[in-house]
This record gives C-alpha cells, structure tokens and sequence, in this order.
C-alpha cells in the first residue's frame, strides 16, 4: 500500500509541474500532503513537514543571499570584462556561445558547489541569451549537464558517500573515473555543438553589428548593455570587487566557514562598498527580492515533500521495491544493475538515502558474485548524470529561477540529453574495464 502511494504521489506530481496544471512551489506543497492524508498519517504530518522545512533551511539561505551578492556585483559591473571577452571570442555564433556556456559551467564547477555555478553561469552569459534570442532552455540545460558531470569530482559530494557507505578508499575509486569523465566530458560538448547549430538554424545569423561598437542604427552594442543599468555600475570598483568575489571563492573551497554565513557576510560587504546609502541598499534588495523569493519558496517547499516522503517511509517503501525488483539471475552482473539502478533512485530519492540506504545491500550481493565494493561505488555514479533533475534537489530551483525557465519545461527538455551522458559514462565505463560485465564468481 505504501509503496503503491509512494509511486503515484510521485507521479501526480510530476504529470501536474510538466503538463502546467500547478506551479512547482504549489504542487511540493499540496501534493504530498493529500497523499499523506490518504495514507492515514494525518496530524503526524506536522512535524514531518517541520522537519523537512528544517532541513532544507539552511539551503533556502544560502541561496537567499548567494542570490543578492551576485546580484549587486551584477548591477556593479564586475562580470562585464568576462561578457565582453565572450563576446569577442565567440563573436555572433548561438553553436560558439552554447559551447562555451557548457566548457564555462564545467570550468567553474571545479569547487563542486552546484550553485555557485548556476549563479555565475548565469551572470556571465545569460545576457548573451537573452539579447540574442538563444533558448534560455538551452542554457539550463548544458549548465546543468556540467554540472552534474563535475559533480563527480571527489569534492563533489556523491563519490564521497560512495567512499564512506562502503568503506573504500577515494583513489581506488575515482581515479579510475577520470577517462570515463573525460569522454562523457566530449559527449556532453557535442550535445551542446548539436544544441548550438539548432539555435543557429533557428534564429539565422546573428547580425555582426551588435559586436561591434555600436549597432546599426546607432544603438550601444551588446557589450556595453549586459552590465545593466549603467547607474548602478561601479567601473572603479572592479578591483575590489573582484578581490572580494575571489576571496569567496577561495574560503569556500578551503571550508573556512558554513556556506550560509560566507554569503551573509559578503552581501553585506558588498552592499556597503558599492551602495553605501541606506537608500541604494534598500533599493537594490527590493531590486533582487524578484528572483530571491521564487527560488527560496521553492526550497521551503521542497522541505515539505520531502519530509513527508521520509516521515512516512515512502523512501524507504520506494527502496525495498526496486530490490526486490532485481531477478536472481541477474546476480552476476550487479555492477551493471548498480549503474542502472543509480538513474531512477537519486532521481526519485536523495543521494543520503540511496548511498547509504541501498548502495551497501547492492554491494553486499555483488561480493557473492565476486563484484568489488570499489566497482559498485564506481558504478553508483552514473546515476549522478541524471541527478540534479530530480525534484528533491535544491540548487535546481536556482537554476531554473535565473534562467526563467519552468521547472517542468526544463525536465522535458534536459531528460534525454542527460540519460545520453548516463549511457556513454556506463558504455565507456564497461569498455575501459572500471566496471566489469560480469562478475568473475557467475
């Protein structure tokens, strides 16, 4: 009964956000609690949704002043050297600037932190898309492909609890990785050349004036107009701006401080340098506060159905299903099994509860097979390919609230482009022998 429930609130829920029946925020909200009134928790789901709330707090701050910070350093300017550089680089080409998008994304997605990227993916290029007429959806979805290509990485996330649910060392599991990355790395740059010559087609070229000082008619050229409103820009702050958006950076990756109080404290910073009146700092967070509560309404909401989908052991239901799914005969070739299931649960469950919830029962049945724990935790990544469309992932929210872009419309739209990266990651993880087909004991 559970796990019958589990499934079809999942699936209401996404045939609601993709047809546009409700908004995403609405149906997080709604949807899980009338599945957990049918299946008879009623007043438990209180504190169940609490607890959600609680723990995707943290996020929603997060995001709340990552917002704002990058946001004031837009109005003030400090991405316009990066955006006119582009644009000399890749000059009127929708396929230069789809291309480049995704190499961008995949560069600043080193520090492994998901929204860091989207916010300055977003910053750098967006503008391009926008003034050019490019598909905003095409953006989300090779910044989100980087991104969940980069999100191997050992300070990634998913190749860390991989490690610790099964007791393996990092090397012995990643290090292998690098080449199936680097190709799935090729894959995920043609996809975005194949999306780029469809922009081209679409939109014809691209008249060259726009690059090249002033328009035709006299109008700025695109250079000089992506920075904003000329007002607000601080060209003599560049500097300092940058130093201070620089040491960010560096304090985020050497884990200095939480996240959340990094932002905070920056925002601050950053207001008081570039708006020191109380009035421009008044004016530039109501300016933001149009992106900031889309985003972290969203998350807010996630808590919600997320909580319900863990209080009431749907998760857990969900599980249990899928194993008992597996046939015995397919014993022997549990690596390949792992790699397939990894799509579907980090997908419809968090990587918490997939790594170490179900990964070490998967790896416990690969040993009878003679299957390493390292060669499972290998094989758990390829589901990562497909992760960061689930619903249950936070930084998605912020994607989509920058790009402007439905939640839905983005899932339609990135889905099978990113089930094509899972394939060559698992076919080229089968052919350089870091997963094998088949387990040696079969």
């Amino acid at each position: 009964m559970l796990t019958a429930l589990a499934y079809t609130m999942i699936l209401v829920f996404m045939a609601l956000i993709m047809t546009k029946r409700l908004s995403a925020m609405v149906a997080l909200i709604l949807v899980p609690i009338v599945f957990g009134l049918l299946g008879g928790f009623g007043m438990e789901l209180g504190p169940m949704m609490f607890d959600g709330v609680k723990k995707l707090a943290p996020t929603g701050v997060l995001l709340m002043f990552a917002i704002l910070y990058f946001g004031v350093m837009i109005d003030a300017g400090l991405f316009d050297p990066i955006i006119k550089l582009v644009l000399r680089a890749v000059g009127g080409s929708p396929t230069k600037i789809v291309v480049g998008t995704f190499l961008l994304a995949a560069g600043v997605s080193l520090d492994g932190d998901g929204s860091t990227t989207y916010m300055i993916s977003c910053a750098a290029m967006l503008p391009l898309y926008q003034r050019l007429g490019i598909s905003r959806l095409v953006f989300a979805c090779v910044v989100m492909m980087a991104g969940q290509l980069m999100n191997i990485l050992p300070w990634g996330g998913p190749t860390a609890r991989a490690v610790s649910a099964l007791g393996v060392e990092m090397n012995d599991v990643f290090v292998p990785m690098i080449l199936p990355m680097v190709i799935t790395g090729i894959w995920c740059t043609l996809v975005a050349f194949i999306l780029g010559q469809r922009e081209s087609r679409r939109l014809g070229n691209i008249n060259q004036h726009l690059f090249q000082g002033h328009n035709a008619d006299g109008n700025p050229s695109i250079a000089e107009v992506t920075g904003g409103n000329p007002e607000l820009a601080r060209p003599r702050l560049l500097w300092i701006n940058a130093l201070l958006t620089l040491g960010l950076m560096v304090l985020l990756v050497l884990d200095a401080l939480p996240l959340q109080v990094l932002f905070m404290v920056a925002s601050a910073i950053a207001l008081v340098i570039n708006y020191p009146s109380l009035e421009q700092q008044k004016e530039r967070i109501e300016a933001h506060a149009a992106n900031v509560v889309p985003v972290v309404s969203l998350i807010f909401a996630a808590g919600i159905f997320v909580g319900i989908l863990s209080g009431t052991q749907m998760v857990d239901a969900i599980a249990n299903s899928v194993i008992a799914m597996v046939p015995e005969w397919m014993g022997p070739y549990m690596a390949v099994v792992t790699a397939v299931l990894s799509i579907p649960f980090t997908f419809l469950i968090s990587n918490d509860a997939f790594y170490f919830g179900i990964l070490p029962i998967l790896a416990k049945t690969a040993a009878v097979y003679g299957i390493g724990h390292v060669e499972i935790a290998r094989a758990s990544l390829v589901g990562q390919q497909v992760h960061l469309l689930s619903p249950l992932v936070a930084s998605t929210y912020l994607l989509v609230g920058l790009a402007k872009v439905e939640f839905g419309d983005h899932q339609r739209f990135t889905l099978l482009w990113a089930l094509s990266a899972a394939v060559v990651m698992l076919v080229s993880m089968l052919v350089l022998g870091v997963i094998p087909l088949m387990g040696s004991a079969a």
